[in-house]
């Protein structure tokens, strides 16, 4: 029974019935992004699928490796980030530092070189005499500079000291067939016929 002091609730009209829509697939989440599978706070196990997550979805991208560790190789077909700045030069696919070029030892294959095939000319004593002695003992100074500063490039210092040796020996031997030569200008004459 009532109580005739309360008020009466007042009657509230039917209210029609949503129709079920059909569920709605969930988004997969883009790798890399903070929220991607098995990032922390998003529902997801370690080791496992979270609830409503897509198991064909891209896996999560690999978290940075510390500092100073080697970092693999990228995959092949996939862009090279370029270096960080202040990052040392090398080379972008292994990252190993870039290789010293061996100045020393190839200068001195050069003057070697040159040396021996500028020989000719020093058989012209007013055109090539300091040059015939010079260019080669260069090759020759630079030929031992760079085997004790650049032992990973013997081809070039070896032939650099080579061709220098060869060189100062044709360099040489000029000066000593013009100095017989020169000695001899004079008793040239006395000879009859």
């Amino acid at each position: 029974m009532s109580d005739p002091n309360t008020p009466e609730t007042p009657k509230v009209p039917d209210v029609p019935q949503v129709p079920d829509v059909p569920q709605v697939p969930e988004v997969p989440e883009i790798p890399g992004t903070e929220n991607a599978a098995g990032a922390p706070g998003n529902g997801v196990e370690e080791g496992g699928a979270g609830v409503g997550s897509d198991p064909l979805a891209a896996p999560a991208s690999p978290p940075p490796p510390a500092y100073g560790a080697p970092t693999p190789p990228p995959a092949y077909g996939s862009p090279t980030p370029p270096p960080a700045y202040g990052a040392p030069a090398g080379n972008a696919y292994t990252g190993a530092p870039a290789k010293k070029q061996p100045v020393l030892s190839l200068i001195s294959m050069i003057a070697g070189i040159v040396g021996v095939l500028g020989s000719p000319v020093v058989f012209f004593p007013f055109v090539g005499g300091i040059l015939g002695l010079f260019i080669p003992a260069a090759a020759v100074v630079l030929g031992f500079m760079g085997k004790k500063k650049e032992p990973e490039a013997k081809g070039f210092w070896l032939t650099g000291i080579i061709t220098g040796f060869v060189g100062l020996a044709a360099a040489l031997l000029s000066f000593i067939l013009w100095g017989v030569v020169f000695a001899n200008i004079g008793t040239m004459d006395s000879y009859t016929y």
